[in-house]
């Protein structure tokens, strides 16, 4: 549903993103797939819709310096960077605040978040008028051409989008340059209008351009490094070892535990339930968080009952698979 990008309009989509909906959001670089940054429900829909093979970072919108601060540590240089080129297509990736409330799911896990305050007017309306900050991935499906068009969102995700604010093409049309500032060396992840020049002149430094590696961590745009917890992980479990740690999925009445007892039975430290109605969604937000829980209850290994490799759940056991290996 294409809406041309009116107040009355943006004040529409800002109830659909409280409600746990998607919008197709005009930005300056590209059309971003819109959701509530803090509802890891509603941000399960942005990997789903998009067909996004893996959980990678999400970049969250915010409207000001003041509001990026809600949610992440804002260094000398991250302000520095921020009073220069904010609003503007420039990603700061920073130390995440333990209370920002921003979904596990939309950081992939990472103790880093991924903030930019977009100059587009409409972008900006739509974050203030929610009064959320919004994680938006480009409006498209995993792998195929970055949106700059409304028509481009809708030709792309369809009737995934519960809106599509229309706001004619975007001005810059080439995703933002990622920035690393949660280190002692700022680094850019992933280049973009923002250069390294101009950012190098800015704080009196070479800025080095990081090279895509299957163990770069933090930016939307590289390949993802996966959250390997400490404790072991065992996936398709049917039936627990002792010492065990459990990841459910759907009900665990009849799970037994090896020489003698049920799930039932564990400590609650022990026990964990992606979603017992088997939503995939619900799954999909709680998977780092409870991963993360049942990784500091002692055990020997997490056992993880059986995904279904369907819709999100595909992500799901990507992201689990990624997990079970170990070094």
């Amino acid at each position: 549903m294409i809406k041309t990008a009116t107040h009355e309009h943006i004040a529409e989509a800002a109830e659909i993103l409280k409600n746990g909906g998607l919008v197709g959001m005009p930005t300056e670089t590209v059309y971003g797939l819109a959701a509530n940054a803090l509802d890891g429900k509603a941000v399960a829909k942005i990997f789903e819709a998009k067909g996004r093979p893996a959980f990678n970072p999400l970049i969250i919108h915010v409207s000001d310096m003041r509001h990026a601060q809600e949610y992440g540590e804002m260094s000398e240089y991250a302000q520095i960077l921020a009073n220069a080129f904010w609003p503007g297509p420039l990603t700061l990736i920073v130390p995440r605040k333990t209370d920002s409330g921003i979904s596990d799911l939309a950081t992939a896990g990472l103790d880093t978040v991924a903030l930019r305050e977009p100059s587009h007017p409409v972008a900006q309306g739509l974050i203030k008028t929610s009064g959320l900050p919004i994680a938006a991935p480009s409006a498209n499906k995993s792998g195929s051409l970055s949106p700059t068009t409304p028509a481009h969102v809708h030709d792309s995700l369809g009737d995934a989008v519960d809106m599509i604010l229309a706001a004619g093409a975007c001005t810059v049309g080439l995703e933002s340059t990622v920035l690393d500032v949660s280190g002692v060396v700022p680094v850019i992840l992933r280049p973009g209008a923002i250069t390294a020049e101009q950012i190098g002149e800015l704080l009196g430094l070479e800025i080095a351009i990081a090279e895509a590696e299957n163990e770069a961590p933090k930016s939307p745009g590289m390949l993802l490094k996966h959250y390997a917890p400490n404790t072991p992980v065992r996936l398709n479990a049917i039936d627990l070892e002792e010492g065990e740690a459990l990841l459910a999925f759907g009900s665990d009445k009849f799970m037994g535990i090896k020489n003698g007892g049920r799930a039932a039975d564990l400590p609650d430290e022990m026990r964990r339930n992606l979603s017992e109605e088997q939503d995939l969604q619900e799954a999909a937000a709680n998977l780092f968080s409870m991963l993360k829980e049942l990784d500091q209850s002692g055990a020997s290994t997490i056992a993880v009952m059986a995904i279904p490799q369907i819709g999100i759940g595909v992500a799901i056991n990507d992201r689990l698979s990624r997990a079970a290996k170990r070094d």
